[in-house]
């Protein structure tokens, strides 16, 4: 796989991959700790979300202007890798449930985010642009492409196995403190200490159902006070004990950059090169020019994928919350002894593994394309991508005309949400055409930025990517409130719009983006 590629190119990747496993273990779990913590709905979860998503792409900015104007883009890679294992400590370092104080755990568990926030912005961006550069060798300059897959690959390697590991250390600490997992119990449980035995009938009879089921050993009588307590205080300390595992990886990551550092190149002393060879007066106003045309090129593919990203990272938010509430996981119980491999969280593992299975297959087929004479240009693949994306939704759309809405769920019973819920195969179709449509997208997005944008812009322009990608990530929020106010099938239906109007925005630049792009 790696043969006639750069020889940093594995070094990166492996680096990549251990920080993006860390990663991945929070935001597997992220939005429902957040809900199960402090008790909030689901709208005011995905305005923590959507601000914290949008600050890692969006200081991914700040970062690709620090690593330019210091000229140091390995120092600031590595100090981001330490600065994410401490944002994760901050989290990880258990507290009570229910909080003693609303407004300081959750300022404490915000501040851990934005560490790692801007841990992340110092680190992702200039990581790719050091990648980037690997291939502007012209022994290599025809695999950047590939070599940005192989690099997209890796990231995923370690976002499949993050999921299973948190859920494995929260159930397993559920089951150490005789408890079973259930999706449903944290927010009835919250619900309980709200509104106490004057909460809406169905939903007492179903916590007391819940409760009955959730002990692994079930005492002669609960007391639902008590339970409510103990199950909330047991169920947010496993989140926070798989924190703990991000912390790990992060360590594992910076091990393996400080090996490899040197096979890395530096875009500062390439800049530095080219400054003194010596170009002419014609070539430099030229270069002007070019350098314009570029600029403009790239921020008409950033405000592009705004719209991608709005629609993909639903994926950790309004998904996740789907598929806690509509998907039947009684059938997703693998029992390992010491803890269980049951939740809504598992689907965040389906993602990562297509990538891995698929990106083979998709470079595959773009190298027999390029063999024909027949490959797209990047910026067509990008197009495709977006109406892939579009039929992601519409097969979720399509699944979902039967269900009823979110605010009808409080006054079902037990065997009423049982007996609607659809299969987990739905999730696993949904994600694979997603994942076909980033495949399309998001590696060959980065692969388009390093190859269009002006040497001495690259940690910047890698920068903007991200921020674009802030922007969409701004908008996640948008999917909770369709979730928890309009009927489902609408809720999609929003996404399906979003995603195909960027593939005809696109379409009509393609010829203009190939043109400037050679």
């Amino acid at each position: 796989m790696f043969k006639n590629h750069p020889k940093g190119l594995l070094g990166a990747a492996l680096s990549n991959m251990g920080e993006r496993f860390g990663f991945y273990i929070m935001m597997a779990i992220l939005t429902l700790f957040i809900s199960a913590k402090f008790g909030l709905s689901e709208t005011t979860t995905g305005y923590v979300y959507s601000a914290f998503y949008a600050s890692i792409y969006l200081l991914a900015l700040v970062g690709g202007l620090i690593a330019d104007r210091t000229k140091r883009y390995k120092g600031t890679i590595l100090i981001g890798l330490i600065m994410m294992a401490v944002g994760y400590l901050i989290i990880a370092i258990p507290t009570p449930t229910p909080v003693p104080s609303m407004s300081l755990y959750l300022a404490l568990t915000c501040f851990g985010l934005l560490v790692i926030a801007f841990g992340n912005g110092l680190f992702k961006g200039n990581l790719q642009a050091i990648v980037g550069q690997m291939y502007d060798n012209n022994e290599y300059s025809d695999r950047r492409d590939a070599g940005f897959q192989i690099f997209y690959m890796f990231i995923n390697v370690g976002g499949f196995f993050a999921p299973w590991i948190a859920i494995g250390v929260r159930n397993w600490w559920l089951k150490v403190n005789n408890f079973d997992y259930n999706a449903g119990l944290p927010e009835l449980c919250h619900q309980y200490l709200k509104q106490g035995d004057s909460m809406p009938a169905e939903s007492l009879t179903r916590l007391t159902e819940y409760a009955n089921k959730a002990y692994i050993n079930a005492p002669a009588s609960i007391d639902l006070t008590t339970f409510v307590n103990n199950y909330l205080d047991v169920f947010n300390r496993g989140f926070q004990y798989a924190f703990m595992a991000a912390i790990v990886a992060m360590g594992i990551s910076l091990v393996i950059y400080l090996s490899n550092k040197s096979k890395f190149p530096d875009p500062a002393q390439k800049a530095s090169s080219k400054s003194g060879s010596g170009i002419s007066k014609e070539e430099i106003m030229m270069s002007a020019h070019e350098i314009k045309q570029r600029i403009y090129a790239l921020f008409a593919v950033f405000g592009v994928v705004i719209f991608f990203w709005l629609s993909f990272h639903q994926n950790g938010y309004s998904l996740t919350y789907f598929a806690r509430d509509y998907v039947n996981l009684d059938v997703i119980d693998i029992n390992l002894g010491f803890t269980r491999i049951k939740g809504a969280e598992i689907f965040q593992a389906v993602n990562p593994f297509f990538v891995v299975t698929l990106t083979p297959l998709i470079m595959w087929l773009f190298g027999s394309l390029k063999r024909r004479g027949k490959e797209p240009s990047t910026p067509m693949k990008i197009a495709i991508g977006m109406g892939i994306a579009s039929l992601a939704y519409i097969f979720l759309m399509v699944f979902s005309l039967a269900l009823p809405a979110k605010e009808s769920l409080a006054s079902m019973t037990a065997g009423d949400i049982s007996a609607m819920q659809v299969t987990p195969w739905v999730m696993v179709g949904l994600y694979f055409i997603l994942t076909v449509a980033e495949l399309f997208i998001s590696p060959l997005g980065i692969s388009f930025v390093s190859k269009v944008a002006p040497p001495h812009l690259q940690g910047l322009m890698q920068g903007f990517w991200l921020a674009a990608t802030a922007i969409g990530n701004s908008l996640l929020f948008i999917g909770g409130i369709l979730y928890t106010t309009v009927p489902i099938w609408a809720c999609w239906l929003v996404f399906v719009g979003a995603t195909a109007a960027s593939m005809i925005v696109m379409l009509l630049m393609v010829k203009w983006l190939e043109r400037v792009a050679r």
